[in-house]
């Protein structure tokens, strides 16, 4: 007998099992598909060299993944960012540096600055273990993300800023989450600007060799007789002194406990006898996935770059929602990454690859300017909705109410089952990082129960090869005024200078 059984070979499920054999466990992990990495998988090819087409990015402060990387020997590198971006909205396309356009309309820019400065607040005042325990939890939980962003800005720009926000972290419209789940999500990856950034944030760097290598050094630590591919599981019974899983075929095996880091959505496939209680059950059918199609189209130069663009873009109305240069940190195969999310997602989902590709390629010629991109050396796509076992990305997403009515029982053992994943993290949820922390803390719970350890999380220390870089902004924006407070006192000739001043120093 088993003293651990895992479900599901991502960067969560391996963690737990990983940190289960480091305390002498007899562990086995099973996984439906014919690879390890779960929402990570990166295409190997002579023709590109290796790319990532699912999870990819790491940045600052967060501390397990890239501990564990360097654990690894998996070397990260800087994503470049250097050059222009650019950002089409409401109609016009402008170059900026950074990530997040700037705002040039003084009343805008405000109105922007002071959404930034109280979503940011409000997410700070959220437990993280905890957050239907909010004063307001109930109030946030009965309205839409696009129901507060609406409440709270003047601008147009502003609410159209959100909006793309909400669709790149979520892969859903606003009104498709609650305003709780949104303010979670800030807090979790520690505001808006470290998971909207490259430098200094989230999209900082990726890992040479593809994010799939963390996994496939995981799966060589543990032993690859204990990862056993193609075994979707079907069953799971929870008996006197044990459990029993059954794969697919019939194949059961025997152990004292079970972790599952499937995803949320996917456990409805799963038969579980006895039947999961009451709240466990209807929690996961309504935690759906995320809406995500990752592109890469190839080129035989960088000209972007020649021309002095990084080949970052954002976008409201475009095929590719967000795109970020790919190409490998030795400038071999230059290379743009571009999101398709939510409704555009679903309707791209209609077409067939070749016209994606056309689509996408399409996109970047407008919006760059340059007819270059409509002959590209190479394109590949994965579309996450059709994987039977993600069920789409990046994460599992909540809808009003659900986190205040069945939140209780995101993270609570059920018998001999315990539960892993990124969307049960308490930091960086739906991130490399919040599988890490998700993994060990399910195995620090069986640890506990087998009285061998407390379940209590330790915190890596960042590697030196990538020091935390602050995302904060100067002191200026937490002065400025909100537009509420511009009336109250008047002088718009304020507001003018203001902005001019603070965009001067920036």
């Amino acid at each position: 007998m088993y003293e651990a059984i895992v479900l599901g070979a991502g960067i969560s499920g391996l963690s737990a099992a990983r940190l289960l054999r480091q305390a002498g466990l007899n562990v086995l992990v099973l996984e439906a598909r014919d690879r390890v990495g779960g929402r990570t998988h990166t295409l190997h090819d002579p023709h590109f060299g290796y790319s990532d087409v699912g999870g990819a990015y790491v940045g600052p402060m967060q501390n397990r993944i890239l501990g564990l990387a360097a654990e690894l020997g998996v070397e990260t590198y800087l994503v470049d960012d250097n050059l222009y971006s650019l950002a089409e909205t409401q109609g016009s396309v402008r170059r900026f540096h950074g990530t997040v356009p700037p705002v040039y309309n003084p009343i805008g820019f405000l109105d922007l600055n002071n959404a930034f400065r109280t979503l940011d607040k409000m997410a700070d005042e959220i437990p993280r273990e905890a957050p239907w325990k909010h004063s307001s939890a109930e109030q946030l939980d009965s309205m839409t993300a696009k129901e507060l962003i609406e409440r709270m800005a003047w601008a147009e720009s502003t609410r159209n800023t959100f909006n793309i926000f909400v669709r790149m972290v979520f892969c859903v419209e606003a009104h498709e989450i609650s305003a709780l789940s949104l303010l979670c999500m800030i807090k979790c990856g520690y505001g808006i600007e470290r998971i909207s950034n490259i430098a200094g944030g989230a999209q900082e760097r990726k890992f040479i060799g593809g994010a799939q290598t963390i996994s496939e050094r995981l799966a060589d630590r543990i032993g690859r007789d204990r990862v056993r591919l193609g075994s979707p599981v079907v069953r799971v019974e929870e008996e006197a002194d044990g459990v029993s899983v059954t794969c697919e075929g019939g194949e059961s095996f025997e152990g004292m406990f079970a972790i599952s880091a499937v995803p949320h959505a996917i456990l409805q496939k799963i038969s579980f006898l006895p039947p999961l209680p009451a709240m466990k059950s209807q929690l996961i059918q309504r935690m759906p996935m995320g809406s995500v199609i990752k592109t890469v189209v190839f080129y035989q130069t960088a000209f972007w770059k020649e021309r002095g663009f990084s080949g970052c873009s954002v976008s409201d109305t475009g095929t590719v929602d967000c795109s970020i240069d790919d190409t490998k940190p030795d400038g071999s195969h230059p290379a743009i990454m571009g999101f398709i999310v939510s409704d555009k997602a679903r309707r791209m989902s209609l077409d067939t690859p070749e016209q994606r590709k056309e689509s996408v390629c399409k996109h970047y010629a407008k919006i760059f300017k340059m007819k270059e991109f409509l002959d590209p050396k190479d394109y590949i796509e994965k579309n996450w909705m059709e994987e039977a076992y993600s069920g789409g990305g990046f994460s599992n997403t909540f809808g009003p109410g659900v986190l205040t009515s069945f939140g209780e029982a995101l993270l609570q053992p059920v018998g001999r089952i315990h539960f892993a994943g990124t969307e049960l993290a308490t930091e960086w949820t739906g991130y490399m990082d919040g599988a890490v922390q998700a993994g060990e803390r399910a195995a620090r719970e069986v640890l506990h129960r087998l009285g061998k350890t407390d379940p209590i999380e330790q915190e890596l220390p960042s590697p030196a090869a990538a020091p935390p870089a602050s995302a904060d902004r100067s002191w200026l924006p937490g002065a400025l005024p909100s537009i509420d407070a511009l009336l109250r006192f008047g002088g718009i000739g304020l507001a003018a200078g203001l902005a001019w001043f603070f965009q001067s120093k920036l």
